[in-house]
Order: structure tokens, then sequence, then C-alpha cells
């Protein structure tokens, strides 16, 4: 792990690898050959602790949920000991030290510190660093943000989802997690990475041949050799994703937003769910969602409106308001969705917040990030997993949550909504209008796909007429090719700017080379 001020760069001979010890998981330098050696059958157990120092060391920290005064700050420690936050104004002294809580087993070595009173739109670097009991202090890694503006000044800001999918895990030879390093080059002011930043129901295999002969060489830890079931393996496919220095250095320099799908627990699933699956000891969904949910909290820190609840409001200046859902907790069991009163999707708890959040926005732009599309059919066997169901008609099952949201939406005059969307494995701009829509009772509005941003390229999927979506634009794979790897090219990330002096807000769909695919401007209605 490099030191503050270094680069993260891929190492040529030695790579950083989690084993379990005691039960818990830690990062080990090892060479190449002993990478391979290990995901071919030795395993990672039992190889000893290498080069513990006095103080735990920072092996990853993040910003996150910015605010006009106030950010989260967060970091994985290689030991116990207590976090310490610095902070000040790029360019000037350090000025702010904060001391958070202790770290222990317990949080998998995290930490997450809400630090509020900054200058609204201020510039911040920040380092962290970790004290023992006695307060000797271990080495620091630096990161930086940008805070939300008080007075209308351009934001941008990206999304995307879909991290470590169907297979396709870190291939050092390949650069790794590649479009990390692309995003952050954007320099964004944020990210909102949309859902499934693991996909704990994937295993992955040391090496997977590909079409064209060329071998895909994945790194492989004990956490991601099985399924997912206990809390430290759910833990240990975030830590899996960490070992990458692009995602890293990312991280360290562009505030998360973190919103959770399906793969952060298993594929498609509801909380009343059991299982029939053989690679599954614990069937319940409901027992592994709560382990899951334990391990995201810990690694994805949240400014949640309500403790323990994922949907929150985030104000970012006066262009913008952000409302991120959560499409998961409290939705229905998977059936065909065509149940005349409804089913839930959101809940009606989070519906109702939402819709008095919309009223509430003084934002000029209300862009809603949802973990799942609206129009898109997202089967699930001879269920539906998503908010459509592949009837054109009037609004059924999940649907009529979303007719009764775009109502409320149209009754109080409310413009400017966008929606930004993952889950499908592909990029697409969508636009939906009454006039070819079964229910009409709606004010036009767009929704864009992005993602994977490193996983497998399926689509397209087919679009449910009931609100009248139109396909303006789409990347898919092929016809006929599906899990398409990310050597392809067919990787996605969502980029949305909102012009300072205009309010004109531009959507890019861009792949991960950075390459610009579409671009929609969109005029404010003031």
């Amino acid at each position: 792990m490099p030191g503050p001020g270094q680069d993260m760069m891929w190492p040529s001979e030695t790579w950083q690898v989690i084993h379990h010890n005691n039960h818990r998981e830690i990062m080990v330098t090892l060479t190449r050959r002993d990478i391979l050696r290990s995901t071919v059958g030795m395993g990672l157990l039992g190889m000893g602790r290498l080069g513990r120092a006095a103080a735990s060391r920072p092996l990853a920290i993040q910003s996150a949920d910015p605010g006009m005064n106030r950010a989260l700050f967060w970091a994985l420690a290689d030991g116990p000991g207590r976090m310490v936050v610095e902070v000040r104004q790029s360019g000037w002294p350090w000025l702010r030290r904060e001391v958070g809580l202790a770290v222990d087993e317990s949080t998998d070595y995290t930490s997450t510190m809400l630090l509020e009173g900054f200058k609204p739109g201020a510039a911040l670097d920040y380092r962290i660093h970790f004290e023992s009991a006695s307060g000797v202090a271990g080495d620091a890694l630096e990161g930086h943000l940008r805070l939300a503006p008080v007075k209308p000044q351009t934001v941008r800001f990206l999304w995307s989802g879909d991290l470590c999918g169907q297979g396709w895990g870190i291939d050092v030879d390949r650069g790794g997690y590649t479009v990390f390093s692309m995003m952050r080059d954007l320099d964004p002011d944020f990210f909102i990475f949309c859902g499934d930043h693991i996909y704990a129901d994937n295993p992955l295999q040391p090496e997977v041949v590909l079409e064209d002969g060329q071998v895909w060489r994945n790194v492989v830890t004990a956490a991601k050799t099985k399924v997912a079931e206990t809390l430290d393996e759910f833990r240990g496919n975030y830590r899996y994703n960490l070992l990458d220095p692009n995602l890293r250095a990312f991280a360290a320099h562009v505030p998360q937003v973190h919103q959770w799908d399906d793969h952060e627990v298993l594929n498609n699933w509801y909380p009343q769910e059991i299982l029939d699956d053989p690679r599954y000891g614990e069937q319940r969904v409901a027992v592994l969602a709560q382990r899951a949910r334990q391990a995201f909290v810990e690694h994805c820190p949240l400014g949640g409106r309500v403790p323990g609840r994922i949907e929150r409001h985030l104000p970012y200046g006066p262009l913008l308001d952000v409302f991120v859902l959560d499409m998961r907790s409290d939705r229905g069991p998977n059936t065909t969705n065509l149940e005349p009163a409804g089913t839930p999707f959101l809940g009606r708890e989070q519906l109702d917040w939402l819709k008095a959040a919309l009223v509430q926005s003084t934002g000029l732009w209300k862009v809603i990030a949802a973990d799942m599309p609206l129009g898109l059919v997202v089967p699930d066997g001879g269920a539906q997993e998503g908010l459509a169901n592949a009837d054109p008609g009037q609004p059924t099952g999940r649907e009529v949550e979303l007719q009764e949201l775009l109502s409320w939406i149209k009754a109080h005059d409310l413009h400017n909504v966008v929606w930004l969307t993952t889950d499908v494995h592909y990029t697409a701009a969508h636009r939906y209008t009454p006039n070819n829509a079964a229910f009409r009772d709606f004010l036009p509005f767009w929704e864009f796909v992005s993602g994977p941003l490193h996983a497998g390229t399926f689509g397209p999927s087919l679009l449910d007429d009931t609100f009248g979506p139109q396909v303006v634009f789409q990347e898919v794979p092929p016809s006929g090719m599906a899990n398409l790897p990310p050597s392809m090219g067919l990787q996605y990330v969502g980029e949305v700017e909102i012009d300072g002096g205009t309010g004109r807000l531009t959507v890019n769909l861009r792949n991960a080379a950075g390459q610009v695919l579409f671009s929609e401007a969109i005029a404010a209605v003031r």
C-alpha cells in the first residue's frame, strides 16, 4: 500500500491479497507467483501476518454523501485503533483534527465519521490515520473532496453500478478495474454507485478462457471461492474489490453516494424468499440479507435520513437534489407482477417519504437514483424481478406505486425530474411521454441507464409500454451474445453536468475508455 502522496499504481511483481487469520481477513503482500499458486489449490489460509507496525494503517479511505458544509469520512484499518481525520481547505495548513471511535473486528476494522461546519462549496483535502491505545500514530492516507456550492455553479457527477460480476474479477495483467482510473480523470464532484457493489453470489474461478482463446486470470481470495453466507464472507467481497488500486485511488479523491441492489445479497432477492439452492447452507434470504446489510453499511458509509434506512435525500446546492432509493428492503415477493391492487416495491413508508421530499425540494433539478430501471422488463424465471411486468396495459403489480408517484409529481407541477438507473448491464436513454402510454396522467421525463462498471455485458431488455418509454439510444452486445467480458470494452458510466449559468442539464453516456457514446442536453423548466 503506498504512503501519503504516492500514486496507487499496479505493482509489477507483487500484489496485496486478503487472507484469513483468526476468523478475520487481512491484507498481505504476495508475489504474482504466490497468487497464482494460492488460487489453484493452496488457498490463502495460514500464511502469517507480514510487517505488523506499532499502530494500525488505513488500507483504504473515502468520503461520502457530501453536502454544503458536511461530509462523511470512512476508513478501513489493518487492525485495531482509533481513527483520526485531519481536514484543510486545499492549499492551506492542516487546521482541523477529529478523533473518532476505536475500531475492532466488530465493524470489520472500518470506521465512519460525520464532520460538519465547513465552508459551503469548499475544496477540502483530508488525511486519515489510526492511533494505537498508547497514542502512537500510524501512517496516513490522503484524499480530496468538493462540498456542495451555496450559489449556482456548474455541478458534474457520475453514476454507474455492477462491479466484479459474472466471474469477471481483478485481472492484474489487464490492469484490474481500469474504469475507475478513467472516472478519476473526469474529476467529478461525486459518484453515485447505484448498486451491485459486489456479487456475493458469484464466486470467481482462477482462469476463464475467452472466445478468442485468451485467458482471463482472476485474483482470487478465500471469500470469492464460494457464495457469501456468513458476515465475514460478505465482508470479504468488499475487501476483494479494495485490492484494486484504481478503485482505492478513485474512492479517496471522489466522494461516493452508495445505494444497494440485489447482488449485495444474491440475485433477484426479496426479503420473504426461501431458497432452493444447494450452494447455500442458509436458505432463509432474510437471514442472509441481515448479514449482507451489515457488511454493506460497514464498507459503504451512508448519511441516511433515518438510522437503518438506505433511502435518503442529498441536497447539492441550489441546482441539484439527489434522491437515493432502496428498491430491495421493502419489496414484496417476485410474482407475475399483475396484481390489480398493486404490490410493494418501494413500500408505503418510502413512497410517502419520496413524495413529500420531492414537494419540499428546492433544487432546480430533482435526480432520482434508482437501482432498477422503470420500464425495462427484468424476468426472474416465470416471475418478474423489476417494476415493469411485460403487460402494456394499465398499471398493475409494482407499477401501481409508480403510477401513484408519477401522478403526484404531475399534480404538484414538479418539473425537472430525471431518473438515473443501472442493473441491466448495458447503457440506454429512454424518453417517457403520455402520448405513447397506456397510463397518461404524468409529465414527460427522461430515464438514463448505465453500467456495468466491471461485469458481464448483456441486453437489450424488453420495454413495457404502460408508461410509454421510447428508446432514444442504447448500446448492447451484438445479437445473440451475452456475458461479454470487460476486455470487450462494453462497460459504461453515466455523466451528468448542470450548467451553473443556464441551469441546462446534460447527460453523457460514456464507455470504459471515456468516449461519449450519446449526449442529451435538457433545458430546465423554471
